[in-house]
């Protein structure tokens, strides 16, 4: 695998899709984040080679960060620079949790898989909030917290 970010290899230690560690039930799979819309269509910045190329058959991409193509159209992320301010980002996953989870999904196990499904865990209180905040499924009940849980694969349009 090879980006602007690192040049890097990785072994598949699991089935696609398979062999979670316990507790960490994804909604979505990376294709169907991708096609509803997340990080503005600008995550991979055009650079998904080592993934399917069926992920991306319907995907909603953009060269730049467009929020129109984000599920809820709203902007819910922050920028890359602030992911690596806040120390977010591990080495081995440059671009950050969305690729982590790419590459667990497909198969990959690492030394980061806890602290990335901490983190994902923890966003489960945003689906608390949202749940006791709107009726279900009012959509333009808070529209930002229901696009970054759809980031974290929670797919809050069940909410």
């Amino acid at each position: 695998m090879h980006d602007q970010y690192q040049i890097y290899e990785y072994g598949l230690d699991a089935p696609e899709s398979k062999e979670f560690a316990e507790g960490f039930k994804p909604d979505l799979s990376p294709q169907q984040m991708l096609e509803l819309g997340v990080f503005g269509g600008a995550y991979f910045e055009g650079e998904h080679d080592e993934f399917p190329a069926s992920w991306f058959n319907e995907a909603k991409l953009a060269h730049a960060y467009d929020k129109s193509l984000n599920y809820f159209a709203v902007k819910a992320s922050q920028p890359r620079e602030e992911w690596l301010r806040k120390g977010w980002i591990n080495e081995q996953d440059p671009r950050g949790w969305f690729q982590w989870y790419c590459r667990y999904y497909l198969g990959r196990r690492s030394d980061d898989d806890a602290r990335q499904i901490k983190r994902w865990k923890n966003m489960k209180r945003h689906v608390s909030q949202v749940m006791n905040a709107c009726r279900p499924g009012d959509e333009l009940c808070r529209p930002v917290q229901r696009q970054a849980l759809l980031h974290w694969t929670y797919d809050s349009r069940k909410l």
